[in-house]
């Protein structure tokens, strides 16, 4: 059995440290840079923040998808949406919301007004991550997909979710929820318009969200 001196066995240590964070690495199995989630405490608010369908426009007062996801929740919403509004626009409104509101979790879905207006995306990747990034400054976060808005997939009931949300999850950690408004937008029975829903649709977004992050144990089930 061979003696071994302190420094000797921290020298070991941290050279097999070294090689094993190596090996993940090269296979592409490096940690997860996704904190992990937590229950939300019963008392704790959602700030539902983004555009127009967040505010809930096509449908009457009180049809929002938060008014929905806090009857199926339990926890108190504030409806942070607003119509027009961009990415850009989300993050300059963020910091007041925040300390206005001290939300347990923040559930970003905004967007989709960058895409209409055909912003650069890169613009808008960055302003999502940066709002996401301040967000989880002081909540727990959740990104919500919005679909790539083309007209003929709308009428085919075969909307998908712009890429960008998968990038700016994997840059951030944030949990994703993913083809909640695809799916509703995909549907004329769910849509006021082309780009937003009836309160059916709102009621079945807030269903298929409220599932997910009991799911995820976001809130309790």
């Amino acid at each position: 059995m061979q003696n071994h001196t302190l420094p000797q066995l921290l020298r070991r240590r941290c050279l097999l440290s070294g090689l094993s964070g190596a090996l993940l690495l090269a296979a592409g199995c490096a940690p997860s840079a996704r904190p992990k989630s937590q229950t939300l405490a019963k008392e704790a608010t959602l700030l539902c923040l983004g555009d127009s369908l967040t505010f809930g426009y096509g449908a009457a007062t009180g049809a929002s998808y938060p008014a929905r996801l806090e009857q199926l929740s339990g926890h108190v919403t504030q409806n942070a949406g607003l119509n027009g509004d961009t990415a850009e626009g989300a993050l300059a409104r963020l910091p007041g919301l925040l300390q206005a509101n001290t939300p347990g979790l923040v559930l970003v879905s905004i967007g989709g007004n960058d895409f209409l207006r055909k912003l650069p995306p890169e613009r808008t990747r960055a302003a999502l991550i940066e709002l996401v990034k301040t967000a989880q400054g002081s909540a727990q976060v959740v990104l919500i997909a919005q679909p790539q808005p083309v007209l003929m997939a709308a009428a085919m009931g075969a909307l998908k979710d712009h890429p960008v949300y998968a990038d700016v999850a994997g840059d951030t950690g944030a949990p994703l929820f993913e083809g909640g408004w695809s799916y509703v937008l995909s549907r004329a029975e769910l849509r006021s318009d082309q780009i937003h829903a009836n309160a059916q649709g709102y009621g079945m977004f807030a269903e298929r969200l409220a599932d997910w992050l009991k799911s995820q144990k976001l809130v309790a089930g």
